[in-house]
């Protein structure tokens, strides 16, 4: 609804304006989104290439509703977990899909409700992976509200309810015993991932896949004094295996308390949180070689890696050609 401004002359029209938006609201609104805005549009090649992606990412849509069920994986030795919801299900459909299409019955997926999953979800999800679990908003509550009561970990439930990649940690997690993976839905396999299998047939500590630089989001020094050491380099939590039930969720809420408090929130404060906890615990790290970070569009066209991980300009060859593989790899088969 849209308010009900009275009319007022000059200046004092302006100011009455601002003073009912709110200063940091109206600049917000009239600066900032827009030039963030133009610089998302001159990034991915202008308002054409935009026009492209967004075809692409429609047809993808499309083309998620009409593929076909994959076998019943409620035997399978091991479960992978996605945090989706409505806006990114057809991402995670065909990441599942081409997973299970080289992975074979040995993997059983598993969805983290983010607040959107409904019942038209679950059908689609139990008719595209028949025997896959799903984890509900209100269960994923539940279990936080008897381990991480809000009274106690105000940092964590907070930030939770509006950084929703934080739930990949909490709601992934809470409550579970073992290693559990999850992996993020914008990425494809496009042959048999064999590292990754090895580990999730056996696990014996975490595991991630490597980033093409750090991207923590905070600097190396104060993440290094938390950590009383340096942070592993180049954590990309795309693929992350942790051990439920060995997470330091007080240690978590402090690291999280401190960073809010001396930077504010950050895009990769979750990445952040687990770069610390991997500073003391041997992890495994995935061959860049094979899972490969922000692949650029001749990878797209054709891929030699046995996973993509398509994050910023490498949503182009996402969205245009690489997801269209995973179809012409099935019919090939």
């Amino acid at each position: 609804m849209t308010p009900d401004f009275t009319p007022l002359p000059g200046n004092t029209r302006g100011r009455e304006l601002a003073r009912r938006l709110g200063l940091g609201r109206l600049a917000y609104l009239a600066w900032h989104r827009p030039r963030a805005a133009l610089t998302r549009s001159r990034r991915a090649g202008g308002p054409w290439h935009q026009w492209l992606d967004h075809r692409g990412e429609a047809a993808m849509r499309r083309a998620a509703a009409q593929l076909p069920p994959r076998p019943d994986t409620r035997r399978a030795s091991a479960e992978v977990w996605f945090l989706t919801g409505r806006r990114f299900w057809h991402q995670t459909a065909f990441c599942a899909w081409s997973l299970l299409q080289y992975g074979g019955d040995s993997v059983r997926p598993g969805f983290i409700d983010d607040g959107t999953f409904d019942d038209t979800l679950i059908a689609e999800s139990q008719r595209l992976f028949p025997g896959s679990l799903v984890r509900r908003a209100p269960e994923c509550e539940a279990l936080l509200d008897a381990a991480l009561p809000v009274a106690r970990f105000p940092a964590l439930r907070a930030q939770r309810r509006t950084y929703l990649h934080l739930r990949k940690l909490t709601d992934a997690h809470v409550g579970h015993h073992g290693y559990r993976l999850m992996l993020d839905s914008d990425m494809l396999f496009f042959r048999r991932p064999d590292a990754l299998l090895a580990w999730l047939a056996a696990p014996d500590r975490p595991i991630h896949m490597l980033d093409v630089h750090d991207a923590y989001g905070y600097p190396a020094t104060t993440l290094a004094a938390l950590a009383g050491r340096v942070v592993p380099s180049c954590v990309n939590v795309g693929v992350c295996g942790l051990e439920s039930d060995h997470l330091d969720w007080p240690r978590l809420e402090s690291w999280t308390a401190e960073l809010l408090a001396r930077h504010g929130t950050s895009y990769y404060l979750e990445q952040a949180l687990i770069a610390l906890l991997l500073a003391d615990t041997p992890a495994r790290r995935l061959p860049a070689r094979d899972y490969r970070l922000l692949p650029d569009e001749a990878e797209c066209r054709a891929p030699t890696a046995a996973l993509h991980h398509y994050v910023d300009l490498s949503k182009r060859g996402y969205f245009r050609q690489a997801w269209k593989h995973v179809l012409h790899a099935d019919l090939a088969r």
